[in-house]
């Protein structure tokens, strides 16, 4: 018998007719991607725990068609030719579903529809433009939402969009057009990737309420303004990077708790005294910052902006140096 960790591979009988090897109760695994099908195949065992559907051409799944896998808790359907109404009311009935990986398909809008399970959700590289309120009901349960490379805007983001996931820790919208950081985010989370969008600001009560930050992604947007203190309040931020931007200056009152932060090839000038070492703390935790490829006068540099450094952990390479 196969141990429980074999998966189960779909093969082709015949030309129309695909069915799943059948084996031991204990096997768990079905494997069914990059077989070509266009809709989900025949016989999967009903005690499937992890489905895999990935790089097919599916196109289409029948309403309550997985109501009666109640032991799943893995769906991967990522790369196929989904579409909102293909998928309607075709995962709610899944009691024990916490992955559900739907990237790389058709949809223009987060379901709505979703089993109340779910800790995992993956929707990047769809077309993605509208997030409606109220699309989480329920679903306090979800830890992980990737919504990457859509084309998703402020205007689509609605307030109560995320109202209800209140456990959520890992936000990535990455590649997607907001101009704006988008504001009444879960205060439970401790991931946010905005980068490669159009912001252009960040205002002082931007992350006010994101209390238990821990990684921010700010990267290859248009920032160009940061108001003084704008992240003081993240207090368990760890990692910040704001590279390739068109910062002037080294944003103020950087939160005391960073381990690092990489502004590199941006257009700043100066670093205040007040960026790094500001408040009452003699030594900051900074492990790494990097300054390469700015427009940073060396000799005109104040020394004092790093006064509660430690080490050789400045990194300054091509700037513009004092001759």
């Amino acid at each position: 018998p196969k141990e429980e960790s074999d998966p189960i591979e779909c093969f082709k009988i015949r030309s129309i007719d695909y069915r799943m090897i059948w084996s031991s109760l204990c096997t768990v695994v079905v494997q069914c991607s990059d077989k070509g099908v266009n809709t989900v195949p025949y016989g999967i065992p009903y005690n499937a725990r992890y489905i895999l559907l990935m790089n097919n051409h599916i196109n289409s799944i029948q309403l309550d068609l997985f109501n009666d896998y109640t032991s799943m808790e893995f769906l991967v359907l990522s790369n196929n030719q989904l579409t909102d109404g293909a998928i309607e009311g075709a995962f709610e009935g899944i009691p024990a579903l916490k992955r559900l990986y739907l990237d790389k398909n058709l949809l223009k809008s987060v379901p709505n529809d979703l089993p109340v399970s779910l800790e995992e959700l993956r929707l990047d590289n769809n077309r993605v433009r509208q997030f409606r309120g109220g699309a989480f009901n329920g679903k306090s349960g979800l830890l992980v939402l990737d919504l990457s490379a859509n084309r998703l805007t402020n205007i689509g983001l609605l307030r109560d969009s995320l109202l209800n996931a209140t456990h959520l820790e890992s936000l990535n919208l990455e590649g997607n057009r907001l101009k704006q950081v988008p504001r009444h985010l879960p205060p439970s989370l401790k991931t946010l990737n905005l980068q490669g969008n159009l912001i252009s600001s960040i205002k002082k009560a931007t992350f006010s309420s994101l209390k238990n930050l821990e990684h921010l992604g700010l990267a290859r947007n248009k920032i160009f303004k940061v108001a003084p203190g704008a992240f003081r309040t993240l207090s368990v931020l760890h990692q910040l990077d704001m590279s390739h931007n068109t910062l002037r200056q080294v944003p103020r009152q950087l939160p005391q708790g960073l381990h690092s932060v990489a502004l590199t090839h941006n257009k700043i000038q100066s670093v205040p005294r007040d960026a790094f070492c500001w408040g009452n703390k003699s030594l900051s935790g900074l492990v790494q910052v990097q300054l390469e490829h700015n427009l940073i006068d060396l000799g005109k540099l104040d020394a004092q902006a790093f006064r509660c450094l430690r080490g050789f952990q400045v990194k300054l390479n091509n700037n513009i140096y004092c001759v």
